[in-house]
């Protein structure tokens, strides 16, 4: 006994790891699962598969740790945010596909909100703005549009769910309808200070409360798995958001410091401690974590597009074939070109929340290639991090404390990308040893609350380096390459 199975629903794929009692990684596996693209600005998966992929993950990496499923004392769930389920609790059957947290197609319904003034209500009540990146008018849209859905919602026959709620109500047969603090802060409808569900916000969005799920901690009781799954019932004991889940593995405890995903998009969240930090600067209120029923609160800041960026390279210009080559490219890249790359394919989020722009380049010339494009590509993520970092530190600078930044992610390993990031903050820029962060954060809650691992303390001590990048660039460069991408998205914006 002793190891635990994190779940890691993610935005393009689907991972099982297995810990042992020590969080070291033993066995795992991933799939890939498709990208459903309705219309321009809209993203959706089918519920299914993401059920689908995630079972077949989980039984796989068991088995790649070559150890009997009955070894497993706990599950951790971590899972990509936002994004919306939305099913007839009799059947089980979703009313329609996921909207993915990435869709934009609320962006005119939250103009009206906006002139309406209802924001102020929304940032006071759930820290968040209002924007189509959030769920609760996902929502609202499907109870507006698919057929009969409002009716079956307000009859109690329909529940709705972000990623994870969908899983725990599959791993244990329906039984179970609940959500973690930090996935329900998410959500545009969850009051953070109160620690409870606005019905203020939710009578705005005509969302029946009975849909909603019941929301724990993130280290609690989420139920125990169907024994047919895994061949016995497994006890559910951790549940974050990915972007707080990763914050928890990478052991940023204290108010002060700052940790930084480099997945699909790029998150950064902030640890303010036990009080609301509101910004002034654009930033997210949000929960890091919520343990003993007190809730951790944190800054956040959202880019929607970091390694997709990539990914753009790869499907879209199919300049390469994998990720890692654009490394190579970037430093090949003719440094007497400066292309700047605004990849607003979904939008601006923050700071600037601009739903409706999309992506654009400057600077191209005839000599413009493969190269100067992965440059500008990888460039915009750090770009993009320093946006975030500016705010955030602005936002902070009254505590009395820098923000310190650990990152993570597969955009973490890329050398050139991290070193670019630290020359462009003109910050340190720290890599753990343990990069997969968010499932290792799953895992740590899972086993904390079923008692095999240590508390916070004894786990931050486990946070290990593997390297920090130090700014080479010179400020009066960093200063003058800033000043560009902001003038190129400002550009951006206005073109629309």
């Amino acid at each position: 006994m002793g190891y635990i199975l994190a779940i890691d629903q993610g935005t393009t794929s689907s991972r099982g790891i297995v810990f042992d009692k020590t969080l070291t990684p033993i066995g795992s596996a991933q799939q890939e699962f498709e990208q459903i693209f309705p219309r321009s600005g809209w993203v959706e998966h089918r519920p299914q598969d993401l059920w689908a992929t995630v079972a077949a993950t989980s039984r796989a990496a068991i088995e790649n740790a070559g150890i009997d499923a009955k070894k497993i004392t706990a599950i951790g769930i971590t899972n990509q945010r936002e994004t919306v389920v939305v099913w007839d609790k009799n059947t089980g059957k979703p009313v329609c596909n996921a909207i993915v947290w990435q869709d934009r197609r609320t962006a005119e319904f939250c103009a009206d909100l906006h002139a309406d003034g209802f924001e102020d209500v929304v940032r006071d009540r759930t820290g968040l703005i209002v924007d189509p990146y959030f769920s609760a008018t996902k929502l609202h849209w499907i109870l507006e549009n698919v057929d009969g859905a409002r009716a079956r919602a307000e009859a109690g026959d329909l529940l709705f769910g972000t990623v994870d709620t969908w899983l725990i109500w599959k791993l244990t047969g329906g039984r179970v309808h609940a959500t973690d603090a930090t996935n329900a802060a998410r959500t545009m409808l969850y009051d953070i200070a109160k620690g409870r569900w606005s019905t203020t916000i939710c009578a705005r969005f005509g969302i029946p409360l009975s849909m909603l799920p019941e929301v724990r901690d993130c280290a609690a009781d989420f139920g125990t798995t169907r024994a047919d799954l895994f061949g016995h019932e497994i006890q559910i004991t951790g549940v974050a958001g990915d972007q707080q889940a990763a914050t928890v593995g990478q052991a940023c405890f204290e108010p002060g410091m700052m940790k930084s995903t480099y997945g699909t998009g790029c998150f950064a969240l902030l640890n303010t401690g036990d009080h609301i930090v509101r910004s002034k600067h654009r930033m997210l209120s949000t929960i890091a974590y919520q343990l003993d029923g007190k809730p951790t609160y944190a800054l956040e800041g959202s880019i929607f597009i970091a390694g997709a960026v990539v990914q753009w390279l790869r499907d879209g210009l199919q300049i390469i074939r994998h990720a890692a080559e654009t490394e190579g490219l970037a430093r090949r890249a003719d440094d007497g070109q400066d292309v700047i790359l605004v990849p607003a394919f979904t939008g601006l989020g923050a700071p600037y929340w601009q739903a409706g722009v999309r992506g654009a380049s400057f600077g191209l010339t005839r000599n413009t290639g493969p190269a100067e494009y992965a440059r500008a590509a990888l460039e915009s993520v750090g770009f993009q991090t320093r946006d975030l970092y500016e705010a955030m530190r602005a936002d902070w600078a009254g505590e009395g404390a820098q923000p310190t930044l650990r990152v993570d992610g597969g955009m973490a390993q890329n050398d050139w990308v991290m070193q670019f990031l630290s020359d462009i903050l003109g910050a340190p820029v720290d890599r753990p040893k343990v990069l997969e962060t968010t499932a290792l954060g799953a895992a740590w809650l899972a086993g904390y609350q079923a008692g095999i691992c240590p508390d916070q303390a004894g786990f931050a001590k486990s946070w290990a380096l593997e390297r920090s990048f130090e700014p080479k660039m010179a400020e009066k460069t960093r200063d003058a390459r800033y000043a560009r991408w902001q003038a190129a998205v400002e550009a951006t914006i206005k073109f629309g």
